[in-house]
């Protein structure tokens, strides 16, 4: 028994070892925020004391020569990013969902989605915003999600980033950006709600656990006015309340149930037909 109490280290650290490749590019490691897919390899890795970045909250365009973005983040701090290639049998899109997944089940708000096309130019993702050339892709193979993490790390913005180039290869890139100063209150925009609704199946807030917040209420009444046709059940001490301000904001009360499941926050289902 002794003996198997001295290997236990041993023996966690080789299982743990695993999750790295021997082609992993020299001195690079994953993110302590995110699992590694299955049998990726880091082709790119980045760790900077001090970096300066603006991620995008809507689609990006150049015009006359200037790069525009419909909303933005500035951000400054410690940026740490990881760039994958993924294995040949998996898509840029399953290494995608599953850390857009695994990253809100820690507790991550989702800021924007974007897919596609409507993402904008891909050359402009790759070296506009991330800087990295391996980035260069099909725009309709892209993907980009930015979230904040959950205290008390509510300063830190995770970027993620997947492509499909014109050879096949798949890539996921993932970027922490720890802020040197506060982030203040960001809000997602409907779109990025009414995606993560239909794709999921539901909406999660957990700091939402008081009374309707004014901004938020106007947000999610646009979220759900945007496809009339969703119905959904509201969960959360204040449930009701939130039900009479989304009312208030013209979203017609057939179309929201009161689900008596306890939950931290407000939370939405989807109601199927």
């Amino acid at each position: 028994m002794r003996l198997l109490s001295l290997l236990a280290p041993v023996l966690l650290a080789s299982s743990l070892a695993t999750t790295a490749s021997a082609a992993d590019l020299p001195g690079s490691q994953d993110l302590e925020i995110l699992p590694r897919f299955p049998r990726a390899e880091i082709v790119d890795f980045r760790d900077v004391a001090v970096q300066e970045r603006i991620y995008p909250l809507g689609s990006i365009r150049r015009i006359s020569g200037t790069l525009r973005y419909e909303r933005q983040v500035d951000s400054q701090g410690r940026m740490r990013s990881v760039t994958y290639e993924l294995p040949p049998e998996h898509t840029s899109g399953q290494a995608f969902n599953a850390a857009r997944d695994a990253l809100q089940a820690q507790g991550a708000e989702l800021l924007y989605w974007c897919e596609s096309r409507e993402c904008g130019s891909a050359s402009l993702w790759a070296n506009s915003v991330f800087g990295n050339a391996k980035l260069l892709g099909a725009e309709d193979q892209q993907a980009y999600l930015l979230l904040r993490l959950a205290e008390p790390q509510q300063n830190t913005l995770v970027a993620l980033y997947s492509i499909t180039r014109g050879n096949r290869r798949a890539y996921l890139h993932v970027e922490q950006l720890d802020n040197q100063a506060a982030l203040g209150d960001l809000l997602p925009g409907p779109a990025t709600l009414l995606r993560q609704l239909r794709n999921t199946g539901e909406l999660n807030f957990a700091s939402l656990d008081g009374e309707p917040l004014a901004a938020w209420a106007e947000l999610l009444g646009r979220t759900l006015n945007q496809d009339s046709t969703l119905r959904v059940s509201l969960a959360g001490k204040y449930a009701q309340a939130w039900r009479d301000a989304l009312v208030a904001q013209r979203v017609r009360a057939a179309r929201m149930e009161i689900d008596s499941a306890q939950t931290d926050g407000l939370s939405f289902k989807l109601l199927r037909p």
